[in-house]
């Protein structure tokens, strides 16, 4: 009789059974993983590219705000620098304020001064005119060399005065007033009243009421001021020698030196074209002045400043108005920016055997 076969459960079939739906649970989890990955990325992708989006905003917020307050930084600084400007400004008006009261209180004392120098010399010139007028001879006077001459000429202080016909030349330009060009140009827009005041312009004015006084009474004379045009400081005389022994003549012609106010520029070609307006032509010249020429015969059409070179032009174009064989003596008032003038009027006067002086500020 045949064994009868035993039955195991785990048998072959039973395994591979067990494994293909194992193997098919295991597939299945896979598949839907996969599907809920590809779900998932899908889904958050748009947060990702928002998320990198906000975060570049941010970013650029920062940079924007750094930029920001920089400028904030830029515009407290420049706010404070335009506020400390101010009150510079403010303290920079404030102490032009008080130069400005200080000069008008120095300018006033000066012209008092002035007054009081200038009634001081009327009285003495009076008194000197009365004694020139007279047949007496006077006092002689204090001289620190005497000497006779050619043309009875008199040599005082190394100056010739002396002559039969002596023509005084006298610059009234606006350079007249101050011997530094910023105090020309602030003078120049005060009062007529603070220009005649001028301490340069009184300097002259006392210079020439002491060459006046020292001509010979026997002689003739005759007193020009100059600045762009030339006329005659005795009124209705252009052109016509006056006596020196007249009292009157000499007094008027100071009188309306004092009147004047300096003003515009300098023409010494017609200050020494007067010289052949005068019959018989004078044989000795005296010029007052303070630098060499700023113009011509006539104005530029084109107003501009005139260097070294263009005013020496004009001088030597001046020259050529000059008769030869006159003496021409030159007192040079000081004047700052123009080196030139000395050494070109000493050669002037050295050629037509004159003289050539600059005085000192307490001179005459």
């Amino acid at each position: 009789m045949a064994r009868r076969r035993s039955f195991d459960i785990f048998s072959m079939s039973f395994l591979d059974t067990i494994c293909c739906a194992f193997g098919a649970v295991i597939l299945l989890y896979m598949i839907l993983n996969a599907q809920s990955g590809r779900t998932f990325k899908d889904d958050t992708s748009d947060l990702h590219a928002e998320v990198d989006k906000l975060e570049e905003q941010v970013l650029e917020g920062y940079k924007d705000l750094v930029v920001l307050r920089n400028a904030l930084t830029a515009t407290d600084e420049k706010a404070r620098a335009a506020g400390q400007a101010e009150r510079l400004k403010a303290e920079e008006e404030k102490l032009k304020q008080q130069l400005a009261d200080a000069e008008a209180e120095t300018l006033s004392k000066r012209e008092s001064i002035e007054r009081l120098k200038q009634e001081l010399k009327s009285l003495e010139e009076s008194n000197r005119r009365l004694e020139g007028g007279t047949k007496s001879e006077g006092s002689p006077g204090i001289r620190v060399k005497g000497f006779i001459g050619n043309g009875d000429r008199q040599y005082l202080t190394g100056l010739k005065v002396g002559g039969d016909r002596v023509l005084f030349l006298v610059d009234a330009s606006a350079s007249m007033m101050d011997e530094t060009v910023v105090n020309v140009i602030r003078l120049r827009n005060m009062s007529e009243t603070k220009r005649r005041a001028a301490e340069k312009w009184r300097h002259t004015i006392n210079v020439l009421d002491w060459v006046t006084s020292q001509i010979p009474a026997k002689s003739q004379f005759q007193v020009y001021a100059f600045n762009t045009q030339a006329h005659s400081l005795i009124t209705g005389t252009d052109g016509k020698w006056q006596s020196a022994d007249d009292a009157d003549a000499l007094n008027g012609a100071l009188t309306q030196m004092r009147k004047l106010v300096p003003q515009d520029g300098t023409s010494l070609e017609n200050a020494f074209a007067v010289v052949t307006t005068l019959s018989p032509v004078p044989d000795n010249v005296i010029l007052i002045t303070d630098g060499l020429p700023t113009q011509g015969a006539s104005p530029p059409l084109i107003r501009k400043t005139v260097d070294g070179e263009q005013r020496l032009k004009f001088f030597e174009r001046a020259l050529g108005r000059l008769p030869a064989g006159i003496p021409i003596n030159v007192i040079l008032m000081p004047m700052e920016g123009d080196p030139m003038a000395p050494f070109a009027f000493w050669q002037l006067t050295k050629k037509t055997h004159g003289s050539f002086m600059s005085p000192a500020k307490d001179w005459p």
